[in-house]
Protein backbone atom coordinates (compact mmCIF):
# COMPACT_ATOMS: atom_id res chain seq x y z
CA UNK A 1 0.00 0.00 0.00
CA UNK A 2 3.15 2.21 1.65
CA UNK A 3 4.52 1.78 -2.03
CA UNK A 4 1.43 2.55 -4.42
CA UNK A 5 1.00 5.42 -2.85
CA UNK A 6 4.63 6.68 -3.02
CA UNK A 7 4.48 5.75 -6.82
CA UNK A 8 1.81 7.84 -6.82
CA UNK A 9 3.03 11.01 -5.40
CA UNK A 10 5.96 10.37 -7.55
CA UNK A 11 3.65 10.27 -10.73
CA UNK A 12 2.40 13.94 -9.79
CA UNK A 13 5.20 15.34 -9.24
CA UNK A 14 6.72 14.40 -12.52
CA UNK A 15 3.44 15.56 -13.88
CA UNK A 16 3.91 19.19 -11.80
CA UNK A 17 7.41 19.16 -13.00
CA UNK A 18 6.00 18.77 -16.79
CA UNK A 19 3.14 21.21 -16.81
CA UNK A 20 5.40 23.88 -14.63
CA UNK A 21 8.26 23.53 -17.30
CA UNK A 22 6.15 24.20 -20.31
CA UNK A 23 5.73 27.44 -22.20
CA UNK A 24 9.13 28.20 -20.01
CA UNK A 25 12.02 29.85 -21.76
CA UNK A 26 14.71 27.46 -22.23
CA UNK A 27 17.20 28.29 -19.86
CA UNK A 28 20.49 29.16 -21.80
CA UNK A 29 18.92 29.39 -25.21
CA UNK A 30 18.44 32.08 -27.94
CA UNK A 31 15.50 30.65 -30.20
CA UNK A 32 14.77 33.15 -33.06
CA UNK A 33 11.85 32.40 -35.41
CA UNK A 34 12.85 33.31 -39.07
CA UNK A 35 11.56 32.49 -42.59
CA UNK A 36 13.52 31.68 -45.76
CA UNK A 37 14.84 34.94 -46.66
CA UNK A 38 18.09 35.79 -48.32
CA UNK A 39 19.77 37.74 -47.27
CA UNK A 40 18.98 37.98 -43.91
CA UNK A 41 18.41 34.00 -42.84
CA UNK A 42 18.42 31.08 -45.74
CA UNK A 43 19.82 27.39 -45.73
CA UNK A 44 23.41 26.63 -47.53
CA UNK A 45 24.12 23.07 -46.92
CA UNK A 46 21.65 22.78 -44.25
CA UNK A 47 22.79 25.41 -41.94
CA UNK A 48 20.94 28.99 -41.37
CA UNK A 49 23.45 31.41 -42.79
CA UNK A 50 22.68 35.50 -43.76
CA UNK A 51 22.96 39.12 -42.14
CA UNK A 52 20.13 38.49 -39.81
CA UNK A 53 21.96 34.91 -38.38
CA UNK A 54 25.26 35.86 -38.15
CA UNK A 55 23.87 38.90 -35.99
CA UNK A 56 21.86 36.24 -33.82
CA UNK A 57 25.20 34.19 -33.29
CA UNK A 58 27.43 37.21 -32.36
CA UNK A 59 25.17 38.58 -29.98
CA UNK A 60 24.62 35.02 -28.47
CA UNK A 61 27.98 34.75 -27.77
CA UNK A 62 28.26 38.22 -26.21
CA UNK A 63 25.00 36.88 -23.90
CA UNK A 64 26.60 33.38 -23.28
CA UNK A 65 23.54 32.20 -24.47
CA UNK A 66 23.25 29.28 -27.34
CA UNK A 67 21.14 30.12 -30.81
CA UNK A 68 18.89 28.16 -32.68
CA UNK A 69 16.65 28.69 -35.09
CA UNK A 70 13.19 27.69 -35.79
CA UNK A 71 11.53 28.02 -39.13
CA UNK A 72 7.89 28.98 -38.55
CA UNK A 73 5.18 30.88 -40.83
CA UNK A 74 5.22 34.46 -40.72
CA UNK A 75 1.68 34.79 -39.72
CA UNK A 76 1.92 33.06 -37.13
CA UNK A 77 5.23 34.70 -35.65
CA UNK A 78 3.00 36.67 -32.81
CA UNK A 79 1.72 33.18 -31.82
CA UNK A 80 5.03 31.53 -31.69
CA UNK A 81 6.16 33.81 -29.75
CA UNK A 82 3.36 34.73 -27.08
CA UNK A 83 3.55 30.73 -26.43
CA UNK A 84 7.19 30.50 -25.96
CA UNK A 85 8.25 28.64 -28.93
CA UNK A 86 10.25 31.38 -30.01
CA UNK A 87 12.50 34.11 -28.29
CA UNK A 88 12.60 36.51 -30.44
CA UNK A 89 11.22 37.51 -33.67
CA UNK A 90 14.89 38.39 -35.70
CA UNK A 91 14.24 37.84 -39.98
CA UNK A 92 14.31 41.02 -41.34
CA UNK A 93 10.96 42.26 -38.95
CA UNK A 94 9.32 45.38 -40.01
CA UNK A 95 8.72 47.16 -37.07
CA UNK A 96 7.18 50.66 -37.98
CA UNK A 97 4.04 48.44 -39.76
CA UNK A 98 0.69 47.40 -38.65
CA UNK A 99 -0.24 43.89 -39.37
CA UNK A 100 -3.25 43.00 -41.53
CA UNK A 101 -5.92 43.54 -39.43
CA UNK A 102 -4.46 47.27 -38.64
CA UNK A 103 -2.75 46.88 -35.87
CA UNK A 104 0.72 48.46 -34.97
CA UNK A 105 3.32 45.77 -33.83
CA UNK A 106 5.17 47.77 -31.88
CA UNK A 107 1.83 47.50 -29.86
CA UNK A 108 2.17 43.90 -29.78
CA UNK A 109 5.55 43.02 -29.18
CA UNK A 110 9.08 44.77 -27.20
CA UNK A 111 10.89 45.90 -30.00
CA UNK A 112 14.48 45.99 -30.08
CA UNK A 113 16.50 49.35 -31.39
CA UNK A 114 15.82 49.50 -35.42
CA UNK A 115 19.01 48.21 -37.25
CA UNK A 116 18.55 48.14 -40.85
CA UNK A 117 16.09 50.75 -43.41
CA UNK A 118 14.12 49.02 -46.19
CA UNK A 119 11.39 49.73 -48.03
CA UNK A 120 8.83 46.99 -49.55
CA UNK A 121 8.51 46.88 -53.78
CA UNK A 122 6.24 45.46 -56.04
CA UNK A 123 7.87 42.31 -58.42
CA UNK A 124 6.42 41.85 -61.44
CA UNK A 125 7.10 40.28 -65.20
CA UNK A 126 9.27 42.43 -67.24
CA UNK A 127 6.93 42.31 -70.04
CA UNK A 128 4.18 44.06 -67.84
CA UNK A 129 6.25 46.79 -66.06
CA UNK A 130 5.02 49.64 -68.26
CA UNK A 131 1.77 48.85 -66.81
CA UNK A 132 3.06 49.26 -63.25
CA UNK A 133 3.68 53.06 -62.42
CA UNK A 134 2.74 54.42 -59.28
CA UNK A 135 0.66 53.00 -56.48
CA UNK A 136 -2.78 53.98 -57.97
CA UNK A 137 -1.82 51.32 -61.07
CA UNK A 138 -2.43 48.56 -58.58
CA UNK A 139 -6.20 49.62 -57.81
CA UNK A 140 -8.14 46.48 -58.74
CA UNK A 141 -5.44 44.19 -59.27
CA UNK A 142 -4.20 40.62 -57.83
CA UNK A 143 -1.22 41.03 -55.53
CA UNK A 144 0.64 38.37 -53.55
CA UNK A 145 2.28 39.09 -50.50
CA UNK A 146 3.82 36.90 -47.26
CA UNK A 147 0.71 36.29 -45.06
CA UNK A 148 0.83 38.56 -41.78
CA UNK A 149 3.46 40.62 -43.56
CA UNK A 150 3.74 44.49 -43.64
CA UNK A 151 3.42 43.53 -47.56
CA UNK A 152 -0.30 42.10 -47.04
CA UNK A 153 -0.96 45.29 -44.93
CA UNK A 154 0.16 47.35 -47.84
CA UNK A 155 -1.12 45.23 -50.75
CA UNK A 156 -4.72 45.53 -48.77
CA UNK A 157 -5.27 49.06 -49.16
CA UNK A 158 -3.70 49.43 -52.26
CA UNK A 159 -5.65 47.06 -54.09
CA UNK A 160 -9.19 48.15 -53.14
CA UNK A 161 -12.36 46.46 -53.15
CA UNK A 162 -12.17 45.29 -56.52
CA UNK A 163 -8.83 43.79 -55.95
CA UNK A 164 -6.84 40.38 -54.36
CA UNK A 165 -4.39 39.49 -51.81
CA UNK A 166 -2.80 35.67 -52.13
CA UNK A 167 -1.72 35.13 -48.93
CA UNK A 168 1.57 32.56 -49.02
CA UNK A 169 3.79 30.98 -46.45
CA UNK A 170 7.10 33.33 -46.78
CA UNK A 171 8.13 35.83 -49.35
CA UNK A 172 10.18 33.38 -51.16
CA UNK A 173 6.94 31.83 -52.57
CA UNK A 174 5.61 34.74 -53.99
CA UNK A 175 8.13 34.95 -57.37
CA UNK A 176 6.10 32.12 -58.26
CA UNK A 177 2.51 33.24 -57.92
CA UNK A 178 4.13 36.21 -60.36
CA UNK A 179 5.80 33.92 -62.74
CA UNK A 180 2.99 31.40 -62.94
CA UNK A 181 0.43 34.36 -63.49
CA UNK A 182 -1.36 33.23 -60.27
CA UNK A 183 -0.74 36.84 -59.33
CA UNK A 184 -0.09 40.64 -61.40
CA UNK A 185 2.58 40.77 -58.96
CA UNK A 186 3.93 41.24 -55.78
CA UNK A 187 4.48 43.12 -52.68
CA UNK A 188 7.86 41.96 -50.79
CA UNK A 189 10.80 43.34 -49.04
CA UNK A 190 13.34 45.46 -51.32
CA UNK A 191 15.92 44.05 -49.49
CA UNK A 192 15.00 40.34 -50.92
CA UNK A 193 13.19 41.63 -54.03
CA UNK A 194 17.06 42.73 -55.11
CA UNK A 195 18.39 39.31 -54.57
CA UNK A 196 15.92 37.43 -56.47
CA UNK A 197 13.94 39.17 -58.95
CA UNK A 198 15.82 38.94 -62.85
CA UNK A 199 17.93 36.13 -61.79
CA UNK A 200 17.88 32.10 -62.50
CA UNK A 201 14.40 30.83 -62.18
CA UNK A 202 12.74 34.35 -62.17
CA UNK A 203 14.58 36.09 -64.59
CA UNK A 204 11.77 37.37 -66.24
CA UNK A 205 10.75 39.41 -63.43
CA UNK A 206 11.81 43.04 -62.72
CA UNK A 207 11.15 45.20 -59.56
CA UNK A 208 8.31 47.83 -60.58
CA UNK A 209 9.40 51.59 -60.26
CA UNK A 210 6.80 52.24 -57.76
CA UNK A 211 7.73 54.26 -54.23
CA UNK A 212 5.70 52.43 -51.28
CA UNK A 213 7.68 54.65 -48.60
CA UNK A 214 10.47 53.77 -46.02
CA UNK A 215 10.71 50.98 -43.15
CA UNK A 216 12.71 49.37 -40.64
CA UNK A 217 13.71 46.27 -38.80
CA UNK A 218 13.85 45.33 -35.49
CA UNK A 219 13.68 42.38 -33.25
CA UNK A 220 10.61 41.48 -31.59
CA UNK A 221 10.26 40.17 -27.73
CA UNK A 222 7.41 38.91 -25.67
CA UNK A 223 6.18 41.90 -23.58
CA UNK A 224 8.08 42.59 -20.49
CA UNK A 225 10.93 40.11 -21.48
CA UNK A 226 14.51 41.57 -19.96
CA UNK A 227 16.25 39.42 -22.62
CA UNK A 228 15.33 42.69 -24.99
CA UNK A 229 17.31 44.85 -23.08
CA UNK A 230 20.12 42.57 -23.34
CA UNK A 231 20.38 42.14 -26.67
CA UNK A 232 19.72 46.14 -27.15
CA UNK A 233 23.04 46.44 -25.03
CA UNK A 234 25.06 44.05 -26.88
CA UNK A 235 23.39 45.43 -30.47
CA UNK A 236 24.70 48.70 -29.46
CA UNK A 237 28.53 47.01 -28.79
CA UNK A 238 28.85 45.55 -31.99
CA UNK A 239 27.95 48.02 -33.80
CA UNK A 240 30.40 50.63 -32.37
CA UNK A 241 32.98 48.41 -32.47
CA UNK A 242 32.56 47.65 -36.34
CA UNK A 243 31.39 43.89 -36.17
CA UNK A 244 27.46 44.75 -37.52
CA UNK A 245 29.29 46.98 -40.54
CA UNK A 246 31.45 44.09 -41.53
CA UNK A 247 28.66 41.37 -41.73
CA UNK A 248 26.49 44.13 -43.64
CA UNK A 249 29.26 44.55 -46.42
CA UNK A 250 29.50 40.62 -46.89
CA UNK A 251 25.69 40.68 -47.74
CA UNK A 252 25.77 43.75 -49.80
CA UNK A 253 23.91 45.19 -47.13
CA UNK A 254 26.35 48.20 -45.34
CA UNK A 255 24.22 51.14 -46.57
CA UNK A 256 21.21 50.14 -45.03
CA UNK A 257 22.63 49.56 -41.52
CA UNK A 258 21.60 51.92 -39.04
CA UNK A 259 21.26 51.55 -35.45
CA UNK A 260 18.54 53.92 -33.94
CA UNK A 261 18.82 53.75 -30.05
CA UNK A 262 15.56 55.90 -30.22
CA UNK A 263 13.92 53.11 -31.71
CA UNK A 264 11.72 50.78 -29.78
CA UNK A 265 9.07 50.65 -26.53
CA UNK A 266 10.45 52.18 -23.79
Amino acid sequence: MKRMVCLALAAMLLTGVFFTSCGKKSEGKLICGVTEYEPMNYREGGNWTGFDTEFALLVGEKLGLQVEFQLIEWGNKFIELDSRAIDAIWNGFTATANEPDGTPRINLCDMSYSYMLNTQSVVVKADRAGEFTSQESLTGKILAVEAGSAGETKARRLVGDNGNVIGAPAQINTFMEVKAGASDGAIIDLILAQQIAGSGDYADLVIADIDLGSEVFAIGFRKGDPLRDKVNQAMLELYEIGALHEIALKYGLAERLVVDTNFGNK
